[in-house]
């Protein structure tokens, strides 16, 4: 059945079980994973919606990016981690937070960098594929308020 992996919210009142290999593994730079992770970049690793369980109560916060896209995070209402999130994008996939892995936390590897041209200057990493914006960043919306997120 291939690799189970554990992780979850900082207080403990949401946990989930990950069950095989991931579908895919990156690091986003752009202004909503920045809002979301309150730091410089969001660590994604994302799983078929199968393959994730989740145990404890989430609590939603939805909204649409900039691409005209559903973007809803997860978060524990307790402690506030935001643990995983589902993007328009990927409609059979839930992303997890890397960081919430159980040690050894980051187990996976990225493949890829979104939205570099919002990266902070001294963040530098080595992975295979780098991009200024996303394949999928497709801009609908002129509004600045939608356009913090890319």
């Amino acid at each position: 059945m291939g690799d189970t992996y554990e992780g979850g919210c900082a207080c403990g009142q949401v946990r989930y079980v990950t069950t095989g290999p991931p579908a895919r593994t990156g690091v986003c730079h752009c202004r909503y994973c920045q809002l979301r992770t309150g730091s410089a970049f969001g660590v994604s690793v994302y799983f078929a919606s199968p393959d994730v369980t989740v145990t404890g109560e989430t609590r939603p916060y939805a909204f649409t990016t900039e691409s005209g896209r559903a973007f809803t995070t997860h978060f524990c209402p307790t402690c506030g981690t935001s643990v995983f999130w589902r993007v328009a994008v990927f409609p059979d996939l839930i992303g997890v937070a890397g960081g919430t892995f159980d040690p050894p936390t980051f187990w996976f590897v990225p493949v890829t960098e979104v939205f570099t041209r919002s990266r902070a200057p001294f963040v530098h990493l080595d992975v295979p594929q780098s991009h200024a914006t996303s394949p999928a960043h497709a801009p609908v919306c002129d509004d600045p308020v939608a356009r913090r997120g890319g």
